[in-house]
């Protein structure tokens, strides 16, 4: 096969988001394995090398896909891989995976799915966890390919990550369009996050808010976090009488989702070798959407 055979090049014609005209391009393509095509770095825009699905094309612009090293892999079951480098992965995971093993839980994990996936590459390659999500959350989550990449980003986390957005779905009407909570939480012995709005020896969590939909049933937040403390939300939510859907462990009595209204939507940092910001956002899950349709 000949170095064109390798490359496509298409020129652009309108300004048009990088998916949508890559999905017009390559019509026998599903998004997924043009989302794998990105995440494995195998479009160029001009001479830069892009994994952002919404990067907004101009006319005039040449668009090149790398087929020389497609990787159009089946993703692992129960996340998403949307981003890959040589020194990190993200992905997306689903409610219901547990992030890492606990002593007294084994079973499948997003730790150990993405583990054996990249271990079916190469029995040498390994991933480190940075960060967790709870069980039940969805969303964004990054692991490190290598323990140095691991150790450089967990020293400096507070300087490196620039952004942690979820979007919560909770109990009532919000009245207040925006706010933010500060309170200090403790873990009792059966593993419940305790708030104390004074000083108590716990961990300081600063959570902030705003309204994006609401109805007299439930409000859509965007939270973002200032801290990342474990239950830090649920907790926080729980606090000013809106609790996560979902959420017995933290007062809900509403399930209308079958699952924590709780979804880690945007992942902003600094990448660690290259100093470039990046950012992920997610989709908010339509069950949460549906929510907010009027009858």
């Amino acid at each position: 096969m000949t170095e064109k055979e390798r490359k496509t090049r298409l020129e652009v014609t309108e300004p048009v988001e990088l998916m949508k005209f890559l999905m017009l391009k390559f019509p026998e393509k599903s998004r997924k394995d043009i989302k794998s095509l990105l995440a494995h770095r195998q479009i160029s825009v001009g001479s830069e090398i892009t994994s952002k699905f919404d990067y907004p094309l101009q006319e005039g612009q040449q668009v090149v896909v790398n087929w020389n090293k497609v990787l159009i892999e089946k993703q692992p079951e129960g996340l998403n891989i949307v981003h890959e480098d040589p020194y990190l992965i993200i992905i997306e995971k689903q409610a219901g995976l547990l992030s890492i093993a606990t002593d007294s839980e084994k079973e499948q994990t997003a730790y150990s799915i993405l583990s054996d996936h990249v271990k079916k590459r190469d029995p040498k390659n390994k991933i480190f966890v940075l960060h967790r999500l709870d069980r039940e959350t969805s969303g964004v989550m990054m692991f490190a390919k290598s323990e140095k990449i691991q150790q450089m980003m967990q020293k400096s986390w507070k300087e490196t990550v620039l952004e942690r957005t979820y979007v919560a779905v909770v109990e009532g009407s919000v009245n207040k369009e925006e706010g933010t909570i500060t309170s200090w939480l403790t873990e009792s012995k059966a593993f419940i996050m305790y708030s104390s709005r004074t000083p108590n020896g716990g961990q300081k969590a600063i959570t902030h808010y705003k309204v994006l939909k609401k109805n007299k049933h439930y409000s859509l937040l965007e939270v973002n976090l200032e801290t990342g403390r474990k239950n830090q939300i649920r907790v926080h939510m729980k606090d000013i009488g809106h609790s996560v859907i979902g959420d017995k462990k933290y007062g809900s009595t509403k399930q209308p989702i079958a699952r924590l209204g709780l979804h880690a939507r945007v992942l902003a940092f600094k990448h660690p070798i290259s100093g470039e910001e990046v950012r992920y956002e997610a989709s908010i899950p339509k069950e949460f959407l549906n929510l907010f349709k009027s009858n």
